[in-house]
């Protein structure tokens, strides 16, 4: 049995994710922005409440989660599509929930296919006006992708990968999208749970459906992951903390 926090688990595939975990018997903390939008039937062992929009609120949420103990798996799945939060909340929070909380056994963020248009330029990247850039979403999964690939460096001890769910008809997604809905949650609920000598490669993974893909060759450069991370500490005044 696991103990597993998820983001973003008020609707879509990270209720889905949710689900599918407490129906397998592990112990799912969830998360959600605000606790009006947590369905009373989402079966859990406690949850955590915050705009991660907001850094301060992202802190919170870091801290009460942690009171539940160490988690075996965090599955970053919050995520927004369009607006002025696109960076704070697909990037910015996954990375100071990441600095900020005991380090999981298995972190899982949930990047997207689009994260191959993103562009890898950080000259002048302004993390508060995603605006300004031309695909600020695709961007911000590009960035994120290159958290989880960069935890997968420097924290060996543990497991880090990155999951593209499909293009599923979710919200964000909408009504026309052509993924499966019920297969857009299982290669992350695998991956918090499955015995290690089945997942292969045991970190540093991109995966679309429990097999792995090539993904942007920018995520997986060490120089680009290491000025992202250092980016990212200067935006948020939190260092990264690594394995030794």
């Amino acid at each position: 049995m696991a103990l597993v926090l998820v983001t973003g688990a008020a609707s879509g595939i990270g209720r889905l994710a949710a689900e599918g975990l407490a129906r397998a018997g592990h112990d799912v903390v969830v998360h959600a922005r605000s606790a009006d939008r947590l369905p009373g039937d989402l079966v859990r062992v406690g949850e955590v409440i915050g705009d991660l929009s907001e850094a301060d609120a992202v802190r919170g949420v870091a801290e009460r989660a942690d009171g539940f103990g160490a988690f075996d798996a965090v599955i970053h799945n919050a995520g927004v599509i369009d607006g002025p939060d696109v960076f704070a909340v697909n990037v910015v929070a996954p990375y100071l929930l990441s600095a900020l909380m005991v380090p999981p056994a298995r972190t899982i963020v949930i990047s997207s296919s689009m994260h191959r248009s993103g562009t890898p330029d950080l000259a002048n990247l302004d993390f508060a006006r995603p605006e300004v850039r031309r695909r600020p979403y695709d961007d911000s999964k590009l960035f994120v992708t290159a958290l989880a690939l960069h935890l997968a460096v420097v924290r060996p001890g543990a497991l880090a990968h990155a999951v593209d769910p499909g293009w599923v008809p979710t919200r964000m997604g909408g009504a026309h999208a052509s993924d499966s809905l019920d297969e857009g949650s299982r290669t992350q609920e695998w991956l918090a749970t499955a015995p290690v000598e089945e997942i292969d490669p045991r970190t540093g993974g991109y995966w679309f459906h429990r097999r792995t893909q090539s993904p942007h060759p920018a995520v997986l450069d060490p120089s680009f992951q290491a000025e992202l991370i250092e980016m990212l500490a200067h935006r948020t005044g939190v260092v990264l903390p690594q394995d030794g």
